[in-house]
């Protein structure tokens, strides 16, 4: 039988330029990262993390490229 009573819970985290990660619900935050609100099983956050970040891009690029194209 299968006990996932000690599976370790996961927090979404998210950095300054928009990137997502996620990272163990028990453990401090790296430097930089801040926690986006979701926890769950590693799936459970992955998925959203699949959801919610569409654009890969860092968001210092996205901001270049959008002055690029106004100008």
């Amino acid at each position: 039988m299968d006990d996932h009573s000690s599976d370790p819970t996961y927090r979404v985290v998210r950095n300054d330029e928009d990137q997502h990660s996620i990272w163990w619900a028990d453990r401090p935050l790296p430097a930089g990262w801040y926690a986006e609100g979701t926890e769950g099983s590693r799936e459970e956050c992955l998925r959203h993390i699949d959801t919610v970040w569409t654009d890969m891009r860092p968001l210092s690029l996205r901001r270049r490229m959008a002055r690029s194209a106004a100008d």
